[in-house]
């Protein structure tokens, strides 16, 4: 290794660490990694803006604006509470609030989803008598796990769209052959019956909670909106060079137009509560990830990896997907899927593997692995720290005890899914 390659991964390791330890400031210390990359002549400072993926971002913001009014909108916790009241059981309120808030953080940011469902399961704890964490631990598994499904649901499958030259449509069907959607709906299924298991115990009568009055349905037709302009804008050409940012970007000024004008949600919630810290997070990632190209790095580590597998397809997937859930169980995801995009393109070239395969193997291990821990996910910090606020502590082994079950169930389903359509 010669020495920026040294200097660059001994940044980029210390940014991780720094992001693992001090998860709030994530932003932050990411653009401090970019700022010592530039000082160290690491990266050129006039290739930056080259290596930030403004297409990607201009699908999340947009995305996030919108998402964020259809919170406001009161619709999801309106649609939540009705669930919950026609449940038979708690452990049945238990699962499908779960699904619902997998459904619904497939296009909506997970720590947002956890947040406006988080208050119903609360209440009807208190009413029942009985403990909340069941319902938080199984909204926020859900919504990580779900985040997968579509093209705008986490910022690891903008990435992944963006490498693969995948549009919003291909998450659905890809190549004639199903794709990532229906691999995590699969993993989805196989995860909610291991948490009725795990839950099979509390079978106390629902009682009949009061029904959120609904803000506006404005935002859902914009949501429904940003869906159609996705899936009408995939089929078109330049949808992951420029069109489905500027799709996104457009309707979300639009949707902050009619809110700004309209009074009913206030444009200053809506600014405020979007999650800008992620937003500027993604675009140092793309530039920290930039580095390891730009001095080759990623060419060593996937020579490394075809030297470890010996060239077998089957042994480099298993090993892709089990090191994904390891890592991501106690580090962010944005960084290392990022990173792992840059290596998996390099074996792909060298041995000739198919990508997809391994990207989306990668993904879902990635993407699930946070599940693991309590500290493997914004939404499990997120979810971990409401239930210490409303005097519910709960332990790196509860968290676990839950959280790796239905890790191990989903990603092996949504991996082994994978593996069937995609070898």
């Amino acid at each position: 290794m010669n020495y920026e390659q040294v200097i660059c991964i001994l940044i980029f390791l210390a940014v991780y660490a720094a992001i693992a330890i001090f998860h709030r400031f994530k932003a932050i210390i990411a653009w401090t990694g970019v700022a010592l990359m530039v000082i160290m002549s690491v990266m050129p400072i006039l290739k930056v803006p080259h290596y930030i993926n403004w297409n990607i971002l201009g699908i999340f913001w947009g995305s996030l604006v919108i998402a964020e009014l259809f919170v406001h909108s009161r619709v999801p916790a309106y649609l939540a509470e009705t669930i919950i009241d026609h449940s038979k059981s708690v452990v049945w309120a238990i699962i499908w609030l779960s699904a619902f808030g997998g459904i619904i953080s497939a296009f909506v940011e997970n720590i947002a989803t956890v947040l406006i469902i988080a208050p119903i399961a609360f209440e009807v704890s208190r009413k029942l008598k009985t403990s909340p964490v069941p319902f938080i631990l199984g909204l926020v598994l859900s919504s990580n796990l779900q985040g997968t499904a579509t093209l705008v649901g986490d910022p690891p499958s903008m990435i992944l769209a963006s490498a693969a030259r995948m549009t919003f449509n291909d998450f659905f069907f890809f190549q004639g052959k199903p794709s990532l959607f229906f691999a995590v709906e699969f993993s989805a299924v196989i995860s909610l019956i291991v948490l009725f298991f795990l839950f099979r115990r509390q079978r106390e009568k629902i009682k009949i909670i009061k029904v959120e009055k609904i803000t506006s349905l404005v935002p859902s037709f914009f949501l429904a909106l940003l869906i159609i302009g996705l899936a009408i804008g995939s089929s078109m050409r330049g949808f992951m060079d420029y069109l489905g940012g500027t799709i996104c970007v457009v309707l979300g000024l639009i949707a902050l137009s009619w809110s700004f004008f309209s009074q009913k949600i206030k444009t200053f919630n809506i600014i405020k509560d979007t999650d800008w810290e992620t937003f500027f997070f993604l675009a140092a990632i793309f530039v920290l990830v930039g580095t390891l190209t730009e001095t080759r790095l990623t060419v060593l580590i996937a020579e490394l990896i075809g030297n470890i597998t010996g060239g077998s397809l089957l042994t480099t997937y298993i090993m892709l997907v089990l090191f994904s859930v390891i890592i991501s169980a106690f580090v962010d995801n944005v960084p290392y899927f990022a990173a792992m995009v840059s290596v998996i393109m390099l074996l792909s070239q060298n041995y000739n593997y198919p990508i997809h395969i391994l990207l989306f193997g990668t993904i879902i291990g990635t993407t699930i692995g946070g599940n693991i821990t309590p500290i493997g996910a914004a939404a499990n910090i997120v979810g971990v720290g409401l239930l210490k606020k409303n005097g519910y502590n709960i332990s790196f082994l509860d968290f676990a005890r839950v959280g790796m079950p239905f890790t191990i169930a989903a990603v092996t389903f949504g991996a082994f899914f994978i593996w069937i359509f995609w070898s």
